[in-house]
């Protein structure tokens, strides 16, 4: 692959999914939706669906990974909340009808290890993984967990059913999605920070004149710019069936998460202890990063899957 020739940037197709999602969360996910943690109104999550958001990348909606990371970028851009990466991670490992349900908003899906299942508190339906594999599960039991975010998740006692087979492919869109989602989360972050930076003065001057703030502003903003590039290249690999395309995706996905934590950590310098309050403008969105870098695959999964192309 030429890299030097290969154009990153999104064809007219994708820019429109990804305005027209941009414009469908200006108007649905309000400061109030986006600072809740939990299941977003039902507005916003089946416009969503209308939209083909949780279904791209199979055959009943079309399109593929470029894709998901032009929608899930602009998710992450106005920092919507919802279960959006465990439901198109659903969407690709499901059966036909439970697939169906999930792809047009009716049923929530939990996917993940039912030790500490991502959105298990309100799922409707679980895909539980067991090392490269899935199952669909019922829970006997849900025991509710407080995070971060606010998030409900759960551990579950769960009984595994149906054999869903291999996970590889789901779980690559899936940090596809989750690299998207954070470098537009970042992207927003940087926004309000450099916004604030521009109207806070001191001395008689905009604090976004002194280099103490302005440098890590921009320091975060070419991480974010470099992360960008890393997820769209991903996303070119997987949409071409690239041999190495689990590779691509899980340096799209850590670099991503640590530009979209520098950019939080600029944010915060930048506005100071409002940063952290859940009344300010950056500091759920703080919180929702750090807990969608929790989402399958762990963290610890993905830096192995580096490793092991790079160790000798």
């Amino acid at each position: 692959m030429d890299l030097a020739r290969l154009d990153l940037s999104f064809d007219s197709v994708q820019a429109e999914l990804a305005a027209s999602v941009d414009a469908f969360c200006a108007r649905y996910c309000t400061p109030t939706v986006e600072r809740d943690g939990g299941m977003p109104p039902t507005e916003l999550w089946r416009g969503l669906a209308k939209l083909g958001v949780f279904g791209l990348g199979t055959d009943e909606v079309g399109g593929g990974a470029l894709e998901i990371a032009a929608a899930f970028g602009a998710l992450g851009r106005h920092a919507c909340p919802g279960p959006l990466v465990t439901t198109i991670t659903a969407a690709h490992l499901l059966p036909s009808g439970a697939r169906e349900r999930v792809i047009d908003g009716s049923i929530v899906a939990a996917v993940g290890d039912p030790e500490l299942m991502p959105w298990g508190g309100i799922a409707d339906v679980f895909v539980v993984l067991d090392g490269n594999y899935a199952h669909v599960a019922s829970a006997r039991t849900r025991e509710p967990v407080e995070t971060l975010a606010g998030e409900p998740w759960a551990r579950i006692d769960a009984e595994r059913l149906d054999d869903l087979g291999g996970v590889g492919p789901a779980l690559i869109r899936a940090s596809v999605a989750i690299a998207a989602y954070l470098v537009g989360a970042g992207e927003h972050l940087l926004e309000v920070a450099c916004q604030h930076a521009r109207d806070r003065h001191q001395f008689g001057r905009p604090i976004g004149d002194f280099q103490a703030v302005a440098h890590p502003l921009a320091d975060a903003s070419t991480r974010l710019s470099a992360a960008s590039a890393m997820t769209r290249l991903a996303a070119y690999a997987v949409d071409g069936d690239a041999p190495d395309a689990d590779l691509g995706a899980a340096e799209a996905r850590l670099s991503a998460t640590a530009a979209s934590l520098d950019a939080f950590y600029a944010a915060h310098q930048a506005l100071g202890a409002l940063a952290f309050t859940m009344e300010g403008p950056v500091g759920h969105v703080g919180r929702r990063i750090r807990q969608l870098s929790l989402l399958p695959p762990d963290l610890p999964s993905v830096r192995a899957t580096v490793s092991a192309a790079w160790t000798p």
